[in-house]
């Protein structure tokens, strides 16, 4: 399986200067594949620990912070003579000793050698371990989500329909489009959750698949009863439920009545933010004008909520594998809100994007999400099907006197005036797109 991240990890390695590196991300993205595989590929020897429910690496991290001590620990526990030179050192679920955490500022601080250093955590009790010593300034980082769609494509063999994308070829993608929309179509269902992938590619089974995502959604269910203060787990519960119904809503802000009857926010807060930080769903601001910088101009109390996965969402709400063969049906289900949370997902996949949207004070007025790009601002407005209306991100542009606007949906690449219309399907191509405009 093809991870975009292995490539982030190779410069991370070439890098003199590199810091210990910790891969963010929700349970069961990848996180530990993706290292034990950059281990296999890139170094003559990696030693993986596990730090969860490991009783020895408690031990071996409440001492003192001796790098030579506590290498020799890791060495022991893995079984992998430990190299600084050539080993790649895992330490994986390291939120589980907290104190882990805190050795990774020794090992930079260590003038002898640059430690090769991974760690992962699930951000799922991460951020519950209440006084640990965070080692700020002494990490790297980077965030790992479910498989894109490009990598999708990857996964399933078709490498030529992906190297057509890559290459901004538009005259052959719209030539093969018909292909493009089925395999998108299938991800919607599927998803990127590896496990899930991994499901659906020996036999094609969308069975196996929902099978591992119903899965995926009670494991990651059991583990509100595992990490957070009892008080607080039925909101974490209703807000969880209750994403898939405030993405059906014509307007997508979140409402809190939607959950509860005369709910307000101080009564759910804490749940939203605990889901935002174990990385199941996604947080999207409102601005209120679209100049730089797009924060200095975020509306706090309003905001969307996104799932951190297209395939999950469908599980959640009972998809059925029927739709996926009603042609294009599955793309316009459910108010498009499929579509919405696939853009969602892959602008901050694939483009590392932060997401805002723009929503006029006293009309229906909406552009699905706005962005920043080079000192620019980009609006971007996601429709479902073949419908080239743009009222409302034509308004943006004007009122905000920006050089264009883009629309994503099933008809094909153009431009047209300050409008340039991308296939949902090459939304991969976004930056390149928008940089040719210029």
């Amino acid at each position: 399986m093809k991870r975009y991240a292995i490539s982030r990890l190779q410069e991370w390695k070439e890098d003199p200067n590199r810091l210990p590196m910790i891969i963010r991300g929700a349970r069961q993205v990848g996180k530990t594949w993706l290292m034990q595989e950059f281990g296999r590929t890139a170094f003559e020897r990696c030693a993986y620990i596990n730090f969860d429910r490991n009783e020895r690496m408690h031990n071996l991290f409440s001492g003192d912070f001796d790098v030579d001590r506590i290498l020799r620990g890791l060495a022991i526990e893995s079984g992998v003579e430990i190299d600084p030179e050539n080993t790649l050192i895992i330490l994986d679920e390291i939120q589980e000793v907290p104190a882990a955490l805190q050795s990774l500022k020794y090992f930079c601080e260590d003038n002898r050698h640059s430690y090769y250093i991974l760690a992962a955590e699930s951000l799922l009790g991460i951020a519950m371990h209440e006084g640990t010593s965070f080692p700020v300034g002494k990490v790297d980082s980077m965030d790992l989500y479910p498989l894109s769609f490009t990598e999708f494509l990857s996964a399933t063999g078709d490498d030529q329909l992906l190297e057509l994308l890559e290459q901004g070829d538009f005259g052959m993608v719209t030539a093969f489009r018909d292909k493009y929309i089925d395999l998108l179509r299938t991800y919607y269902f599927v998803g990127g959750m590896p496990a899930a992938v991994n499901a659906y590619l020996p036999k094609q089974s969308l069975t196996a698949v929902r099978r591992v995502q119903k899965r995926l959604i009670s494991d990651y269910e059991q583990d509100f009863f595992k990490h957070d203060p009892m008080a607080v787990i039925p909101r974490i519960r209703m807000v969880w439920d209750g994403i898939p119904s405030q993405l059906a809503k014509e307007n997508k802000k979140f409402i809190y009545s939607v959950l509860r009857d005369g709910a307000r926010t101080k009564d759910f807060e804490l749940a939203i933010q605990w889901l935002i930080d174990c990385g199941l769903c996604c947080k999207v601001g409102r601005v209120t004008k679209g100049a730089v910088p797009l924060k200095a101009y975020q509306d706090i109390p309003a905001f969307k909520l996104y799932l951190v996965d297209v395939g999950l969402l469908a599980a959640m709400t009972d998809l059925d594998a029927k739709t996926l063969l009603k042609g294009n049906a599955i793309f316009t289900e459910f108010k498009g809100a499929f579509t919405e949370q696939y853009v969602c997902q892959q602008l901050i996949s694939d483009l590392g994007a932060t997401l805002y949207y723009w929503s006029a004070e006293h009309s229906s007025g909406e552009v699905d999400f706005v962005l920043q790009h080079s000192g620019n601002v980009i609006p971007l407005e996601v429709k479902a099907e073949e419908n080239l209306q743009a009222k409302s991100l034509k308004f943006f542009v004007s009122n905000n006197e920006l050089s264009f606007g883009v629309r994503t949906s099933m008809s094909n690449y153009r431009k047209q005036d300050k409008l340039i219309n991308l296939p949902l399907y090459a939304l991969s191509q976004f930056w390149e797109v928008c940089d040719a405009f210029h």
